[in-house]
């Protein structure tokens, strides 16, 4: 039943991404993104709340808002928004810390507010720019290393995972699935530049998925290490079988900024 759940989950998780990449308008994929970035949001909020970190779940939602800008008004500079996430969030805790049970919060509640919105919902818009600046094959390639390179990982560490890669953050990892994740995003690589017909050589396409799924071998234990500290398996259970947002797009954290500036300074 947890298979056919899983299962059924991900052909329709596909499905709506492929229609919402390939024919959605720009403004429908960045209200969507958006969506699904605060979705996520909020389940690091909620792996905060269970630590007692307090964080202010509103004025999150509100900084992460603040720092797409850049991502659809070129006439906003990056520092600008981010110098306002740094305001807004001051602004905040100056007025609303009036008493001495809310002093005590501040430091932690403060730190993950604003962390957690850059953390998720500022790099989690570089799939926006790169879908604006240079079109949806480019998040197919992105898609196909990180989650060939995921999907490998599992394959191969499970039946031959002998050495942990880390032991705390994500006890099921290993370094012989790590290698068969890079081996799968090779292949990921390889295949999503023929299919559609990348203008990129074919040993820059491959140094780019070690790269980025190397990348993407970091930011997966990082949210572990949320979900360990918080005592739970899953972020949610929103998507069935799946666990939640966030455990679904982990992944992109890294890897999605990371694509970016290798295909704005090196593909071109």
């Amino acid at each position: 039943m947890d298979f056919l759940k899983r299962t059924v989950t991900a052909v329709v998780l596909l499905g709506a991404v492929f229609l919402v990449v390939q024919y959605a308008p720009h403004w429908v994929f960045f209200g969507l993104a958006q969506a699904i970035i605060v979705a996520a949001l909020l389940e690091f909020y909620t792996l905060a709340g269970r630590k007692d970190l307090h964080p202010r779940k509103a004025l999150g939602i509100g900084l992460t808002l603040v720092v797409s800008l850049p991502f659809v008004f070129r006439a906003v500079p990056v520092e600008a928004a981010l110098f306002a996430v740094l305001l807004a969030s001051s602004v905040y805790y100056v007025v609303t810390t009036n008493s001495v049970e809310k002093l005590g919060r501040f430091p932690a509640s403060f730190s993950v507010t604003v962390i957690g919105a850059l953390y998720v919902g500022f790099t989690l818009n570089f799939l926006y720019r790169i879908r604006l600046e240079s079109g949806p094959f480019l998040l197919y390639f992105l898609f196909a290393v990180v989650f060939l390179g995921d999907s490998g990982a599992y394959f191969i560490g499970k039946p031959f995972g002998r050495h942990k890669m880390t032991p705390v953050a994500s006890p099921n990892k290993s370094w012989e699935g790590s290698a068969g994740g890079f081996l799968f995003a090779l292949a990921g690589a390889a295949l999503a530049r023929w299919v559609l017909g990348l203008d990129v050589p074919l040993g820059t396409a491959l140094l780019t998925a070690v790269v980025v799924h190397a990348s993407a071998q970091v930011s997966d234990p990082m949210e572990s290490l949320f979900k360990r500290a918080a005592g739970v398996k899953d972020s949610s259970n929103a998507l069935p079988g799946h666990g939640g947002f966030f455990d679904r797009i982990d992944s992109l954290i890294l890897a999605g900024p990371l694509f970016y500036f290798i295909v704005k300074h090196l593909w071109r």
